[in-house]
């Protein structure tokens, strides 16, 4: 489709049944509905098939019933909505079936409220659901940014065979943005997928059941460490940041999502006045990007900025710089976002500066 302004849940929605999602189940939650009405809407026009599952719990499982024909398959919710699913969500893992997650964070914890917040970061990057599994996480900066990683979830989903979240926030999926949303050339997954059921079948070949019970404890442990192998090569491969303004810093920003607009307005601001301010954004929240936090030797210390009261990403920065640096925060939670004013005051008071200078 041509370039053209959309609303961010309805973006990620087309650009994912442009990188070919054939198969969405899901419930309706606010700050998302919009996809899932969008799915039901335009997916039977590709060939594609909704169904809205009767609760969270039952979505996931259609989720992983799709995912087992060897079809894209995709569901969305928000917070309390993704809560439901961890338990599907980590029966898929094992099972080492791909499928794209998307969350439209809102407030929390419990039922919260309906606006924008990033308190699902430790939700998100520890797993979602019991045992000893991940999931690849994805962290759009922008809507552009939005629809490019819902058709990359698609790729590597397939790719890892394993289960990919984009997460988002309120901001994001209301907002609207001129975007390009081109359709992702694949080839049909369930072609070329032999841990698909049917697909040896079809080829005179042996029976498949997919199934995620090992009683015996051998068998779990040699499983589980073939998921560990797995687990290494994507921290290996695909960690993915934006450096902003990092190489002659005094002080680095980290942030992501929405509130890494914030920051970057902020540091516009701050560099007018001199001040040597970058900001190191996590795209790849799970792997983090452990990479992206080789800091040169001007930086006195690192800012993390969240919408978050419990600042879930701070631990993560503290191990990728190795306890090197001093880590500061500030931001705003419960449905507010934290100011461009607040991010440049923090800021000041870090560098040692008492205020703006007089215009």
């Amino acid at each position: 489709m041509a370039r053209a302004l959309m609303k961010g849940t309805e973006a990620i929605a087309e650009a994912a049944i442009q990188a070919g999602c054939k198969y969405f189940f899901g419930y309706p939650i606010t700050p998302q509905n919009e996809i899932p009405e969008y799915m039901s809407a335009n997916l039977p026009k590709v060939g594609g098939f909704y169904v809205q599952g009767e609760s969270e719990v039952a979505s996931i499982n259609m989720v992983m019933g799709g995912a087992c024909t060897g079809k894209r398959v995709m569901t969305t919710s928000s917070s309390p909505g993704i809560s439901l699913m961890s338990e599907g969500i980590s029966y898929i893992s094992m099972c080492e079936l791909p499928c794209v997650i998307v969350n439209i964070a809102r407030g929390g914890p419990g039922l919260g409220n309906i606006l924008p917040s990033q308190g699902d970061y430790s939700q998100a990057t520890r797993g979602v659901g019991h045992g000893d599994h991940s999931i690849i996480v994805l962290a759009p900066g922008n809507l552009q940014e939005a629809v490019d990683l819902t058709q990359d979830a698609f790729e590597l989903s397939q790719k890892y065979r394993m289960p990919v979240m984009v997460l988002a926030d309120g901001f994001m999926g209301q907002m609207m943005e001129a975007v390009d949303i081109k359709p992702r050339a694949h080839e049909d997954p369930s072609v070329n997928a032999p841990w698909a059921l049917g697909w040896w079948n079809e080829r005179g070949g042996h029976h498949l059941t997919v199934y995620s019970m090992h009683m015996d404890p051998d068998k779990l442990e040699a499983h589980d460490r073939h998921l560990q192998e797995k687990y290494a090569k994507v921290r290996a491969n695909e960690q993915r940041f934006e450096r902003f303004h990092v190489d002659d810093a005094e002080l680095v920003l980290t942030s992501y999502g929405t509130t890494s607009r914030v920051c970057r307005s902020a540091i516009a601001n701050l560099r007018a006045e001199g001040l040597k301010v970058g900001m190191v954004r996590p795209i790849t929240m799970w792997p983090f990007p452990v990479s992206g936090f080789e800091m040169p030797k001007s930086v006195k210390g690192i800012l993390d900025v969240e919408m978050s009261a419990a600042f879930q990403m701070e631990d993560d920065v503290r191990l990728a710089t190795l306890c090197d640096l001093p880590i500061a925060t500030t931001g705003r939670w419960g449905g507010h976002s934290p100011t461009v004013r607040q991010v440049e005051e923090k800021c000041r008071e870090l560098l040692g500066v008492s205020s703006a200078p007089a215009k």
